[in-house]
């Protein structure tokens, strides 16, 4: 079985990029899953650990760091604000204190958390800095970090006025303020709690309910930070000190396999050294509410983040609307949770879902039509879905939309259809997790 944390993939050219997003993968239904795997590093505590360690003034150590392209990107360019970053293997020394204005515009890759939490780390370097990324990332709304930054007296354009990248960031002084985020947000608000770091006054963000890495790894390196209800407050600047940090596995990735294993009778799979943080487990909810046997073990707490293990068993399966005040917490899990309501008895509702329009593909059509294409049958609507089940899967032809979450949904509808699935665009999957299909297949064992 492979499940090893290999560290962060070098960034590839746009070309290599665009060549590896039309790669295909093909996967057949087969026998029960067994074992214990594990996942790569959780790549939103990867970034900000990285990041935040190059706010540090001095040697930090990070292991565990997440091996995808989208966490190269976050590597490649704090190497451009003139941060030393030596990797090797899962692990990461950053040398940070050191941050100076880029030589040359910054590529982002398909990562949007590297670009606007960046944008961030920007808005207070001396100089001129431009972020950009793909065709994706260059379609994805930018204003939503752009004018909340403008709020602490930072300088942010970019085309259609900020709205989109590239974004040009002109550093400087920024001043503490009380800001309102009206959309749930982790990375916007990462980007105005890294800005605060550096600003004058106190730096308070108020904004509903959103993943919390951020605030915690600060909290934990001795930051005057405050969460209150709908606001987190930043009472002032401050400098972290360096640090070492074991990043746990993604809880993320972590779906694809609870799915699957409640989906093929007779699976049973553990999921080790996984990060738990609460703000990352609505999927769990939603599928305990279906009756998935799903069990949570605390073991452990590092600089703030909690891990432990997950176990999850085949079984029945019945429909539950989510709704739209849990969707922050699933919205990346839906696509895998869309999977896991076909096979549940009666209708599934996800409400409050246009977040997904924006993704790294319109997750919404891309749901409807990968799945579709296998014989689901689900209603997409501007902000919501309606699954219909159950519903026996077909082999055949998907697309993943260059979209890695996507991809490998269709992969794990792959081992419950009726023939192989040949999933499209699966090179997007290299974004987050290159090893899916070792792990997968190892859980299937010898002769399995």
């Amino acid at each position: 079985m492979s499940g090893a944390r290999n560290g962060p993939a070098k960034a590839p050219a746009k070309s290599a990029a665009k060549s590896a997003a039309k790669s295909a993968a093909r996967v057949g239904p087969g026998g029960p899953l067994r074992g214990t795997a594990t996942m790569p590093g959780d790549k939103s505590v990867s970034h900000r650990a990285l990041i935040v360690a190059a706010l540090a003034r001095g040697r930090s150590r990070v292991a565990g760091v997440n091996p995808g392209l989208d966490v190269a990107a976050t590597v490649e360019a704090l190497r451009a604000l003139g941060v030393t970053v030596d990797a090797a293997g899962s692990a990461a020394e950053v040398v940070g204190g050191t941050l100076h204005e880029p030589a040359d515009v910054i590529d982002c890759g398909n990562s949007g958390t590297t670009l606007r939490m960046l944008a961030g780390v920007c808005a207070t370097i001396d100089g001129l800095s431009v972020l950009t990324g793909d065709d994706s990332l260059r379609r994805r709304p930018m204003g939503r970090v752009a004018r909340p930054l403008r709020a602490l007296g930072a300088t942010v354009d970019g085309r259609a006025g900020g709205e989109l990248a590239p974004l040009v960031v002109r550093g400087g002084p920024v001043t503490g303020a009380e800001v309102t985020v009206p959309v749930a947000s982790a990375q916007v608000k990462s980007a105005l709690l890294l800005a605060g770091l550096a600003a004058s006054g106190t730096t308070a963000v108020r904004t509903p309910p959103s993943r919390d890495h951020t605030e915690r790894l600060l909290a934990a390196l001795g930051a005057p930070i405050e969460v209150g209800d709908g606001v987190v407050t930043l009472h002032h600047s401050f400098t972290p000190e360096p640090f070492e940090l074991e990043v746990p596995g993604d809880p993320s990735a972590a779906a694809f396999f609870a799915v699957a294993a409640v989906l093929i009778p007779g699976s049973e799979v553990t999921i080790a050294g996984v990060g738990l943080n609460p703000t990352r487990l609505g999927w769990v909810d939603v599928l305990q509410r279906m009756g998935a046997a799903i069990e949570v073990v605390h073991e452990w707490e590092r600089l703030g983040e909690p891990g432990g293990q997950l176990r999850a068993a085949a079984g029945p399966l019945t429909a539950v609307e989510v709704g739209a005040e849990q969707a922050p917490a699933v919205i990346d899990e839906v696509p895998v949770l869309a999977l896991a309501a076909t096979q549940a008895e009666g209708d599934t509702v996800f409400r409050g879902m246009a977040e997904l329009r924006v993704k790294e593909s319109d997750r919404i059509a891309a749901i409807t039509s990968g799945l579709g294409a296998l014989g689901a049958e689900i209603e997409a609507h501007d902000d919501h879905l309606v699954v219909h089940g159950p519903t026996p899967l077909r082999g055949g032809t998907a697309d993943a939309r260059g979209d890695h979450r996507i991809a490998m949904t269709l992969a794990v509808a792959g081992l419950i259809a009726q023939d192989e699935v040949k999933v499209e665009g699966w090179g997007s999957v290299e974004t987050s997790f290159p090893g899916f299909l070792d792990t997968l297949v190892g859980l299937r064992g010898p002769g399995r």
